[in-house]
């Protein structure tokens, strides 16, 4: 059985260690990735709805970058909105500027109440590229 190895990317480790998780998880040739929210360099909420996606993004981008995959490789997503009817236009319009082209990972959006003070939080399973 592939042993776990956690991925940890550049700056952003006083938040996972206040919260004691890993940014993600290596396993084998997958990557799990923990839910990333839109945090200011302090970890509170970015409160900008807009803004707090497109952070979560850049974090979740950064957490793949240092497992040496992007985006292209991602092939499942859970998204989480605190209110889907207000902010799913919104959240979409962030999405197609990340998201990359087809073939498209699985997608599942889940509305929730909440989310330790955050709008919106993004986690995937990333299939880590071969290595030469």
């Amino acid at each position: 059985m592939p042993q776990r190895e956690a991925i940890f990317p550049a700056n952003r480790h006083a938040l996972y260690e206040a919260h004691r998780y890993s940014a993600a998880i290596r396993s084998g040739d997958l990557l799990f990735v923990s839910g990333q929210v839109g945090s200011r360099p302090d970890g509170s909420p970015e409160p900008d709805y807009e803004r707090q996606v497109r952070l979560a993004f850049d974090n979740l981008a950064a957490v793949l970058k240092a497992a040496g995959c992007s985006f292209q490789d991602v092939v499942d997503v859970t998204s989480f909105h605190t209110d889907p009817e207000k902010q799913f236009d919104t959240f979409m319009a962030v999405r197609e500027g990340v998201i990359g082209t087809p073939p498209y990972p699985n997608w599942t959006a889940v509305g929730v109440t909440w989310l330790a003070g955050f709008d919106f939080e993004i986690k995937v399973i990333a299939r880590l590229p071969a290595t030469a």
